[in-house]
């Protein structure tokens, strides 16, 4: 099996691709192949099988997507799939799914995900509407074989993603039942992480002179990834925006990129850590090229150390002094985990990967590990003990630096004249506390609830078996927050969480709230402790916060009645 040269650079339009094609990658950012992209793509463009051998995260997707759009046939397309991509699970389903629309939107492309876990009914009605590309996992392929809602008469190309994981998982007699209803004139591809006898025994029954490609694993064999600590925290959503600001505080990082699913998400969690007082820029595919390459100058002059963006936007960021990544939202898939960590430990240096689940995600952290082969260490959030005496180090540190540079006989005239008053170990106490005070910043005394993930009793090869005779599809039930990314919409539309209210409070960030003086002033003059506030969201003007319902009018009543920073405050029930 050959493996790709790299000597000479290769872009996107030496490969012959469709205009359309070619527009929609410069649009999404995309300026050169990956080795497997350029090695894959002329081979399957060409019409040969191909068995390629390349680990997560290297970009195979497109290596299959844009040959399959490539041949697309222009105008009125029938009915019937040209083209069918079997993966293991439904987050890959939908990551494929993904791709191909955003590759082939020029294309006027219809792609239909097909997987256990979604109401058939839709998938149903999409079929038979007319599909181009099916991107299926096995169960639920046999499943619209079955009721003849999938027919496969007129497939040119049948794609085989992760198919090693396919076997372990058991779906060897499902694939073989769904290649007899293929023609037998047919393109067929096969990807793997690695080639076992049985995926051989695979390529040699359904491939025809498959053209071999070999990817190295950089997972493996790159020393950089080693130098990557990865760990995660166990938090309830309402409280993640509250630990990130703590793990900042602890980590101190040098440039931190920070990761959420949606546009929407990117945007308020922004808002939100500006409120706490970082300097945050936000990055996603909404905004201007202009307004991305501003956002990317602060970052990289240091007038901002905090970036929060979407994977699609932050596809391809080099940023030297990144020390740190942050999933802020667990990512759907593997091989998004290994593109966004892939930011750091770059050329030797050290990096910090950090994801933030809330319990019900430590599956998906499961299956992170199994798959990369890297330990993700489920660390305690740090206390608010721990915050202070990393803020001690801190000014510790800037006070021993600034001894050290020997220009400090200008304040020696104070000290002398103090010392006539007060002994020198108080007059170095009263100075420590000053540099404090300006250094560390304001104590955070919010109140974060310990949350534990369910226990994990070892990795499960959970199949996809909905609507078979019983048998259940439990690797397309688990996480629901995929479906639609509900749980990161901004929380003025989302709403207050289940059980709590959300109060408008006509005070905001220019007058310089924090989340602790809407907790104490609640705490201080409510039945209410620190514990029953939920999510504080602080804006410009105007901050929201989520209060029990049953306390509502306690709250209100009591806020109405009491100043806040000094003033007297509108306050109301949240208008949606």
């Amino acid at each position: 099996m050959a493996e790709p040269t790299t000597e000479q650079s290769v872009t996107f339009a030496d490969l012959g691709l469709r205009p359309e094609i070619a527009q929609a990658l410069a649009e999404l950012g995309y300026e050169e192949p990956t080795p497997i992209q350029a090695a894959a793509i002329p081979v399957l463009i060409s019409g040969k099988d191909m068995l390629g051998q390349a680990a997560t995260g290297t970009g195979k997707t497109a290596a299959f997507a844009l040959p399959i759009l490539q041949r697309l046939a222009e105008g009125n397309r029938g009915k019937e799939p040209v083209a069918m991509v079997l993966v293991p699970t439904r987050e890959l389903a939908m990551q494929v799914s993904e791709a191909l629309h955003k590759y082939g939107r020029k294309l006027g492309v219809r792609v239909v995900p097909v997987y256990g876990g979604q109401p058939i009914g839709r998938q149903l009605r999409s079929l038979e509407v007319g599909v181009d590309v099916v991107v299926a996992t096995p169960g639920r392929a046999i499943d619209h074989l079955k009721r003849k809602s999938l027919n496969l008469r007129s497939l040119q190309v049948m794609v085989l993603d992760e198919a090693d994981e396919m076997l372990d998982m058991g779906f060897a007699e499902d694939l073989e039942a769904i290649f007899a209803e293929t023609p037998t004139e047919r393109q067929t591809v096969l990807f793997s992480a690695t080639l076992p006898k049985r995926i051989d025994a695979i390529a040699r029954k359904h491939l025809q002179n498959p053209e071999r490609i070999r990817i190295a694993d950089e997972m493996k064999t790159d020393d950089e990834h080693q130098r990557v600590r990865h760990s995660a925290y166990i938090v309830q959503r309402s409280h993640k925006a509250a630990a990130l600001g703590r793990i900042l505080d602890v980590e101190s990082p040098a440039a931190v990129l920070v990761f959420c699913r949606t546009r929407e998400a990117v945007d308020s969690l922004t808002e939100t850590m500006n409120g706490r007082g970082y300097r945050s820029e936000a990055l996603h595919g909404g905004m201007s090229q202009d307004q991305r390459d501003r956002v990317m100058t602060r970052l990289r002059n240091g007038t901002a150390d905090l970036l929060v963006a979407t994977d699609v936007a932050a596809r391809g960021l080099d940023i030297d002094h990144l020390s740190h990544v942050i999933n802020f939202d667990v990512p759907s898939s593997v091989d998004t985990y290994v593109h966004r960590m892939g930011r750091v430990g770059r050329a030797g240096r050290e990096g910090v990967a950090i994801t933030l689940a809330e319990p019900r995600e430590h599956r998906m952290l499961k299956t992170i590990e199994q798959v990369t082969k890297k330990k993700i260490t489920v660390e305690k959030l740090p206390t608010v003990a721990d915050l202070r005496a990393r803020r001690l180090d801190v000014t510790c540190a800037a006070l021993r630096e600034s001894i050290l540079q020997e220009d400090l006989d200008g304040f020696r005239v104070v000290v002398e004249s103090l010392s006539e008053e007060f002994d020198l170990m108080e007059i170095a106490l009263a100075a420590v506390k000053l540099a404090h005070s300006a250094i560390g910043g304001p104590d955070d005394d919010q109140d974060i609830p310990d949350a534990t993930a369910p226990s994990f009793n070892g990795p499960s090869r959970d199949r996809d078996r909905s609507d078979r005779g019983g048998r259940s599809d439990r690797s397309d039930r688990g996480d629901r927050g995929d479906r639609g990314d509900r749980g990161d919409r901004p929380k003025r539309t989302q709403g207050a969480s289940s059980g709590n209210t959300r109060l408008f409070v006509g005070l905001g960030r220019e007058s310089g709230l924090r989340p602790q003086d809407l907790v104490g002033a609640i705490a201080g003059e409510t039945s209410l402790s620190g514990r029953d506030v939920g999510s504080i969201e602080i804006s410009g003007r105007f901050s929201l916060v989520d209060v029990p319902e049953g306390a509502v009018d306690e709250v209100i009543r009591a806020l109405r009645e009491t100043k806040i920073r000094g003033r007297k405050v509108t306050v109301r029930r949240e208008k949606f």
